[in-house]
């Protein structure tokens, strides 16, 4: 019960950052650089502390033991550029992206993009797709090309490809913190990693920059809430999901994101972004079947 509490609020974090950046860039309350620079400047703030007390934590568990050392990160869990680098292209993407894209939209081809990606780097380090799995990457790149159809309903282009490139982003940062020894410490890092590059975004944009209270209200909870904290409560409830597990559970954020944007953001949900959702979603949960259970037999 209690990992599938944390998986429930670790879920609803997620969502929540795709209706908290809708909200900010579609009512157009400040500009999406600034939205990037204040969530992630509050999501490294937020994580720095809860490092500092998970650590004082570990310090008084271990006292007794004389253990203290186990409390400190070692410099191996600290992040990386490289990491931070993708964290930020994820966030400057994701925020831009919303500026055109509706909150469900913005989620499915975002977290479509990770699995995707992630599908997509199994099979350059040498994963052969059984048939099933071949079959789940059709059906996913046919709900996209439905998706990108011309017509009304037809999610702007510059917002496809941006939340494209953050999914990507998002899908490689992924894969570095697979088997990280101190979740919390490395992804507090590589927030705070992000902070040159912040101030680097905003000398550029310095001049398009725009500001409002609601705003910065909707960055810093987007920042310190359902990023800081949800991150943490997404590693803690890792701990008790299988490697499918947690692959398929991510796919109901577009779901609860599409519902938040309709209670929240008086958005419309189209039909074609429903039969969408149901191809590309559909077709990734194939895939993680066959590779988890269809595919064994071929590979022994």
């Amino acid at each position: 019960m209690k990992i599938a509490f944390y998986t429930l609020l670790a879920l609803i974090a997620f969502a929540g950052n795709s209706v908290l950046c809708r909200l900010a860039l579609g009512e157009a309350v400040v500009d999406a650089g600034s939205f990037t620079s204040i969530r992630l400047v509050s999501g490294a703030c937020v994580l720095g502390l809860l490092l500092q007390l998970s650590q004082r934590y570990s310090r008084r568990r271990h006292q007794l033991s004389q253990e203290i050392s186990n409390a400190e990160p070692s410099e191996s869990h600290r992040g990386s550029w490289r990491a931070a680098i993708l964290l930020f292209v994820y966030a400057v993407g994701f925020s831009y992206a919303y500026i055109s894209l509706d909150t469900g939209t913005g989620a499915l081809i975002l977290f479509a993009s990770v699995q995707i990606t992630m599908i997509l780097s199994g099979m350059i380090q040498g994963h052969k797709l059984h048939i099933t799995e071949q079959l789940g990457v059709l059906v996913s790149i046919l709900g996209f090309i439905y998706l990108m159809l011309p017509g009304a309903a037809m999610p702007a282009i510059p917002g496809f490809i941006l939340m494209s490139i953050a999914g990507v982003a998002w899908g490689f940062y992924s894969l570095l913190g697979r088997g990280s020894g101190h979740p919390l410490a490395d992804t507090a890092y590589n927030f705070i990693r992000c902070i040159p590059l912040v101030m680097m975004l905003a000398a550029v944009t310095l001049f398009d920059a725009y500001l409002s209270l609601e705003g910065i209200i909707l960055a810093i909870l987007s920042g310190a809430v359902t990023s800081g904290v949800g991150y943490t409560i997404w590693y803690m409830a890792l701990r008790g999901l299988s490697a499918v597990q947690a692959a398929v559970v991510q796919l109901f954020v577009p779901v609860i994101a599409a519902f938040g944007g309709v209670i929240f953001a008086q958005e419309v949900l189209s039909m074609r972004l429903v039969t969408a959702s149901l191809l590309i979603l559909g077709g990734i949960f194939i895939v993680i079947l066959g590779r988890q259970y269809w595919s064994k037999p071929t590979a022994a």
